[in-house]
């Protein structure tokens, strides 16, 4: 008998039942296509002797330990409910399901309940490190009741990545605490992606090629943006394409893909009062980059508006750490006013903990968000944190400059710009939004607070319509 199962073996669920087999627990494997199971059997090697394959999910539950356990990593939305529909017929109170895939949390918090009427737990589980890392140690961020948790943790840890020994998993709350801690992580992951497209798109266009930009990226990824974002963007400005012998970058379209984790961040920023400009900008910037043919007729229509920007190293890398920070701050406050919302108690150092090793956006800076986030943000804000306040000091001057002249140059850095209006935004102690106060209450008599006056409701002696 096996001690886990898991049905759906594509890429990712192939790679994390391998791994699971590695570290010793026998698991029972499922795919509805039954030759996706007998490949992965035939490619397994030793491990084969670990997994036992079956072909349908009566089969799959059968061969599981009871209380049972059965992984599902298959397509988010629809695909998720029918195979939840098709195998709780052969589960029993007390057995567990857990939805390994890049769930919306809503959904995730849905099937909790609805399986709990039936005396099944469900955990919600975000991977993060794609093949690679589900194969050999990926971040893992769980959300679920504890007891279910308590029975598998043993395998999630054993399975995840290790940063100085400890493991990169742990359950972060109930319901859709683990797949809103993975979405949001997944819209940093875009804006750290977009702000060092748009560095090395301001690089480029000063006339430098490609493999001249990898080895500053290199330099880049031993000091504090070391992460492996940078690391890969080093090795991707280094190749060349086999066919062409082009830069390999010069033969990709430059048009990006996106899944619907970075809009969902979005989406749920919005919904629970937040600004996530940074994540936001990177959302729209791969959108725009969607329209090849409407961004093709928009230069023949403006053409020569663009001009090399002139920016020397440091001073783009100062604007990416200062960005980055930025991002990565509002990620968090994302995440702690959905902890609060949903009554989770997501402890936020321990997601920068486990996000040291095994995700994409893993890096340097994370080992002091979790000492600042344990030290105590003021105001709950990561920029506000002596460190980080000290670290844009001292790089905020070149992010300003590096958006002033893309602007004055033509060159598009939505991320960075976004970035930048946050910071300048969150440093006024008095903004403009009097204004729009007052404009909502001349024409719609919403009222308004006063500054020298406590309470609420009043109103403007307008003579215009909202009188």
């Amino acid at each position: 008998m096996a001690r886990i199962g898991l049905t759906g073996l594509g890429t990712m669920g192939a790679a994390l039942a391998m791994n699971i087999a590695e570290k010793g627990f026998p698991i029972a494997v499922h795919n509805r296509t039954g030759s996706v199971t007998d490949d992965l059997m035939r490619h397994a090697g030793d491990l084969a002797a670990t997994m036992t394959p079956t072909d349908s999910l009566a089969a799959l539950a059968a061969r599981v330990d009871s209380p049972r356990t059965v992984i599902i990593m298959v397509a988010a939305g629809d695909p998720v409910d029918q195979v939840i529909g098709g195998l709780v017929p052969h589960l029993d109170p007390g057995d567990c399901i857990v939805d390994a895939g890049n769930a919306d949390f809503n959904d995730t918090r849905r099937r909790s309940a609805a399986l709990a009427g039936k005396g099944i737990a469900f955990l919600g589980m975000g991977v993060s490190g794609g093949e690679e890392g589900a194969r050999h140690g990926p971040s893992i961020m769980v959300g679920g009741p504890q007891d279910a948790w308590d029975r598998i943790a043993d395998i999630v840890t054993a399975i995840a990545a290790r940063y100085e020994g400890e493991p990169c998993a742990a359950r972060l709350g109930a319901d859709g605490a683990g797949h809103f801690v993975k979405t949001v992580h997944n819209g940093i992951e875009y804006a750290d992606m977009q702000v060092l497209a748009e560095v090395t798109g301001l690089m480029r266009a000063d006339g430098r090629a490609p493999a001249d930009l990898a080895p500053v990226f290199r330099d880049w990824n031993d000091g504090p943006l070391k992460g492996y974002l940078v690391e890969i963007t080093a090795e991707i400005l280094a190749t060349s394409d086999t066919d062409t012998g082009k830069p390999i970058l010069d033969v990709i379209l430059d048009s990006a893909g996106q899944k619907g984790t970075g809009r969902w961040t979005v989406i749920e920023a919005l919904k629970l009062g937040q600004s996530a400009t940074a994540i936001e900008a990177a959302v729209a910037a791969r959108a725009i980059s969607a329209q090849v043919s409407t961004r093709a007729a928009g230069e023949a229509a403006f053409p020569g508006q663009s001009e090399a920007p002139g920016l020397d190293d440091a001073t783009l890398h100062d604007a990416v750490l200062a960005a980055r920070v930025l991002g990565y701050g509002q990620g968090f406050s994302l995440l702690q006013a959905a902890s609060e919302a949903f009554d989770w108690s997501v402890d936020l150092a321990r997601v920068a903990e486990i996000w040291r090793a095994g995700c994409i956006i893993r890096s340097a800076l994370l080992d002091d968000i979790a000492t600042a986030i344990r030290d105590g943000l003021p105001e709950g804000q990561l920029f506000l944190a002596p460190s980080f306040a000290d670290t844009l000091r001292a790089t905020t001057p070149a992010l300003r400059r590096t958006v002033a002249r893309a602007t004055e140059t033509g060159q598009p850095v939505p991320a960075m710009s976004a970035a930048l209006s946050w910071f300048d935004a969150m440093r006024r102690a008095r903004g403009t939004a009097d204004l729009i106060q007052a404009q909502r209450d001349f024409f719609g008599r919403h009222g308004f607070q006063r500054t020298d006056r406590d309470g609420k409701g009043f109103h403007g002696p307008w003579a215009g319509p909202g009188a």
